[in-house]
């Protein structure tokens, strides 16, 4: 890299702290809790899991859930740092997309990095963490051609090697990169034209068998763990062409034109009988015609619209994704895609004739693409602006009114959250996620059988929906109903061993039957889940203090009160079981289990999100 090179990424750096200013303290948003490492996840053996376990996470992307473990041990849940990776690394794949360019000699390379970076529907991959996913698989995908272009051009050995490492680190972190070789032989044919064989095709084959492979992994993943399959996903082949057909203009109009960005965009009504549907295909074969007849005198702009809609094509409806079940469309699937238009417009720019508007134009433009950035990083700043102006956009999101719905939970107001999950069912009556929010908000107010029911729907709709059999139980045990609450703990718990709240629950509908053994057992696998699980601890330690376990007692009684020093139960359970270790006498008999929510509080869960135990994010 030259000393212009470097001011340039800098500048880029810059630019993209600045304009991503309202994200930089943004909260976690939908699916963010379940891609920041969970509690059962952050150990060295979590590791393991993340690695060498598909199902531990949301989907099979090891190097960025180990990206997220790392930074859960720097900074823990605050979302801070998390965002500032997501800022750099996109300026850093717009840098090495300028540089990959630059050695392409495209004209225009840093203008391209510049639209890159700026460009508000990239807003969607950069200010939400979860699409982690998106900025370091882009920064490895980009790395990847830089060093395969050096390779090109030295025939070295190590650049091979580094390139197919980059390339199989790219595929670990998102397995939209797997179009990468495919890309490299298009560069390749706009560069020099036809490749050869045995120089060109065949140092790329592991290349494309490593992409296969991940490609078809990930279709097992999608469908088997993920939950892409049922009714939602029953599409015909027909409707898939018209998809695929419909949505690279919807992406170029983005690109083109970017207003009226939503986080969930509406979900087309795909008709084969409609004939003016088919227009979108039709005219997507005639601009395909149109460039490869004028292959000769432009190629760059037919390898720009191929790369554009080839990086977009596993996106495109021929394979199912979670997030077609809320919409066939989303920015961040054109993350990568967009940077074949972008260059293209780059380069157009650049190679104006007129040299004021040759520079002029590109400072204008990007002034008006940073403002607009500005401007829609603000909806990222926290889920409820989020969800609103989702409902703004798009007044149909069933899932955005179950979402907010479940944040209102949390935050006590059981009344609106009612509506708004109402809401939701009257858009999606067979949505179990609403039906779970709609029995929690209808428990909190105190209608607890018509919450029964609720769940009971939920659970029909969705047999191993941890969550609702969860709050089931809850409310089956607020009623009086142990035996019953009992069952569905254990349902849950077999759906879901790792919810530290289910064990919890069951382990306090337990201990009135009696089975205070089992209930140990229980609790001592919350805490070891969540270690800071206050109420937890706190009621381990009296069970171990009445069993005569007066050391590992007070043990739990001062990790709780390290974690709640102001909380009066914990303190006093202390210095009780202190006081009978000093006189000689064994356990605590007759003291109620007490707990920061009254005595020992069954909890039940809020669905902030949708498809919260199937479901990943509508980025993949």
């Amino acid at each position: 890299m030259t000393k212009r090179d470097w001011l340039a990424a800098a500048a880029l750096l810059a630019a993209v702290l600045l304009v991503y200013q309202p994200a930089w303290h943004g909260g976690l948003l939908w699916d963010d809790a379940a891609h920041v490492t969970r509690p059962e996840l952050r150990s060295w053996h979590g590791l393991f899991r993340i690695w060498f376990e598909p199902g531990a996470t949301q989907q099979y992307y090891p190097l960025v859930h180990s990206a997220f473990w790392v930074q859960h041990r720097l900074w823990g849940d605050d979302p801070t740092g998390y965002h500032f990776v997501n800022l750099l690394l996109h300026a850093g794949a717009a840098a090495v997309a300028g540089l990959a360019l630059q050695r392409l000699r495209v004209p225009g390379a840093w203008l391209a990095a510049a639209l890159f970076a700026l460009h508000p529907v990239q807003v969607e991959s950069v200010a939400w963490i979860t699409e982690l996913k998106n900025t370091l698989s882009a920064v490895l995908y980009l790395g990847a051609a830089l060093v395969w272009f050096r390779f090109e051009e030295t025939r070295r050995t190590r650049f091979w090697l580094l390139a197919l490492g980059l390339f199989l680190l790219a595929l670990c972190s998102k397995t939209v990169t797997a179009t990468l070789p495919a890309a490299l032989l298009l560069v390749h044919w706009w560069r020099r034209g036809r490749p050869s064989w045995r120089r060109d095709v065949m140092p790329l084959l592991p290349f494309f068998v490593l992409a296969a492979a991940a490609g078809l992994f990930t279709i097992w993943v999608e469908r088997r763990l993920v939950g892409a399959e049922g009714a939602g996903f029953d599409l015909s082949a027909a409707q898939r062409v018209l998809i695929a057909g419909r949505a690279p203009w919807f992406y170029l109009g983005k690109l083109v034109w970017p207003s009226n960005l939503v986080f969930i965009y509406p979900r087309w009504n795909v008709d084969p009988a409609s004939l003016a549907q088919f227009l979108y295909p039709v005219a997507a074969l005639g601009a395909f015609a149109g460039l490869w007849a004028q292959r000769k005198r432009f190629p760059g702009a037919l390898a720009a619209a191929l790369f554009f809609v080839g990086t977009l094509f596993p996106a495109l409806g021929f394979f199912d994704v979670y997030p077609f079940l809320f919409s066939f469309v989303a920015d961040h699937f054109q993350y990568l895609a967009s940077l074949g238009i972008l260059a293209l417009a780059a380069a157009g720019l650049a190679s104006l004739p007129w040299p004021r508007a040759a520079r002029a134009l590109p400072v204008a433009l990007l002034a008006v693409l940073a403002a607009l950035t500005w401007k829609q990083s603000r909806l990222y700043a926290d889920p409820e602006t989020l969800y609103r102006a989702t409902l703004r956009g798009n007044p149909a999101c069933w899932m955005a009114y179950s979402n907010l719905s479940g944040l209102l939970l949390s935050r006590g107001a059981a009344r609106e959250a009612e509506s708004l999950a109402r809401k939701a069912l009257e858009l999606r009556p067979d949505y179990p996620e609403a039906h779970n929010n709609l029995g929690l908000a209808l428990s909190r107010q105190g209608q607890v059988d018509e919450a029964i029911a609720h769940y009971r729907k939920a659970v029909e709709l969705n047999p191993g929906y941890a969550e609702a059999l969860n709050n089931l139980g809850f409310a089956l045990a607020a009623r009086g109903n142990l035996d019953e609450a009992i069952h569905e703990y254990r349902e849950s718990l077999q759906s879901d061993p790792d919810r530290a709240g289910t064990h919890y629950n069951f382990a306090m509908a337990l201990i009135p039957r009696g089975q205070l053994q089992l209930a140990l057992a229980h609790l001592r696998q919350a805490v070891q889940l969540q270690p800071d699980f206050v109420e937890a601890r706190n009621n381990l330690g009296i069970l171990l203090a009445r069993a005569g376990q007066l050391d590992e007692a007070i043990d739990q009684f001062r990790q709780a009160l390290a974690l709640a020093p102001g909380s009066p139960d914990v303190r006093r359970n202390l210095e009780l079981a202190l006081a009978r270790r000093a006189a000689g006498s064994g356990g605590v008999p007759g003291h109620r289990l007490s707990g920061e929510e009254g005595s020992g509080a069954p909890r039940d869960e809020a669905n902030g999100r949708a498809g919260d135990q199937q479901s990943g994010d509508p980025a993949r």
